[in-house]
């Protein structure tokens, strides 16, 4: 669909004022665009999506998606989108929440930022009810068995390269994008900076073991190079910065080795894997967590802060009632 004014000078301003990120820009402008047809379809063609495709002339989108006709839609509209994502689209709670988000911050945007709309009708706007599922993550036994996996790997360049990755995954918590994105000139001491999600910096910290195996794995790396010059920590056989695939591919290789199930387990589960043994036997402060994995709010932190049943069964036995007398 072709795009209206407002909604480009928007995208505009969550690139330049709000600094989102290119993929978040992309997911938002697909969200809104979906609602905006659907919204004309509605309105204007009475439910008739096959007399809108056969008769709607794009050139009029401006003189159609305009702040009044944003601000006359009422709470009905709305909750018809979501019935028709819910029905129609088989999205899920999850899915439909973002759209909803996507939906907010839009009309603010339009009532608070550019002031060309008088009320913003999403305040009403409910989130769907959404099941809270418990993180997939390996245990302490489980992340050692796969170490070990690794391990056996008899290419050298591969195994210190492959360990160093992994290690640097289940001992900082970083996302796949932040890890392959590291250059050598970025690690200082024991940390480095990078940029995350949303734009945003953070430092992260590596354990002595940790760099102990990415100083080993730049000793093979420099070897592997032969005086080529590149500055990805992490490069592939082809001597080039490794992707994002290539290192799914590999972990997924080793998940198997494992004896792990890869439609269950994968390489953003070791993010997940992190976060539950630094909150689990770290003792670390969720805000400290979140900070840590680069959430923008503490409500995406708290998944991690999950018990197992021997978490639960030792909190019951160490209640000072447990020994009273009776």
């Amino acid at each position: 669909m072709t795009k209206s004014i407002i909604l480009k000078d928007y995208l505009n301003f969550l690139k330049s004022v709000r600094g989102l990120s290119t993929k978040t820009i992309k997911e938002y402008s697909y969200d809104l665009e979906g609602f905006l047809k659907f919204q004309i379809i509605r309105k204007i063609y009475f439910g008739d999506e096959l007399d809108f495709e056969k008769n709607f002339n794009y050139k009029d989108i401006n003189k159609i998606i305009n702040p009044s006709f944003l601000e006359n839609l009422n709470i009905t509209d709305f909750y018809a989108y979501l019935s028709f994502l819910d029905n129609e689209k088989d999205d899920n709670p999850t899915t439909r929440s973002r759209k909803i988000s996507a939906l907010k911050s839009f009309y603010k945007y339009l009532y608070q930022e550019i002031e060309v709309i008088d009320k913003n009708i999403t305040e009403k706007l409910r989130n769907p009810k959404i099941s809270q599922r418990q993180p997939v993550y390996l245990t302490l036994n489980e992340t050692e068995r796969l170490l070990d996996v690794i391990n056996t790997e008899k290419n050298t360049f591969l195994r210190n390269r492959d360990m160093a990755i992994v290690f640097t995954f289940l001992t900082t918590g970083m996302r796949l994008s932040e890890l392959v994105s590291i250059n050598v000139s970025d690690i200082e001491d024991d940390h480095f900076k990078i940029i995350g999600k949303g734009n945003k910096e953070r430092t992260i910290y590596l354990t002595d073991n940790a760099l102990v195996l990415i100083h080993q794995y730049l000793k093979i790396r420099n070897e592997y190079l032969e005086g080529q010059y590149v500055d990805a920590l992490f490069i592939s056989t082809r001597k080039k910065r490794i992707s994002n695939r290539a290192v799914q591919a590999t972990i997924e290789k080793y998940l198997r080795k494992a004896g792990f199930d890869t439609s269950i387990y994968s390489t953003h589960k070791l993010r997940h894997t992190a976060a539950t043994l630094m909150y689990k036997y770290g003792n670390v402060d969720i805000r400290a967590l979140k900070d840590i994995l680069g959430h923008a709010n503490v409500s995406t932190t708290q998944i991690y802060t999950h018990l197992d049943d021997e978490d639960l069964k030792n909190a019951v036995k160490k209640n000072p009632l447990s020994n009273l007398e009776i």
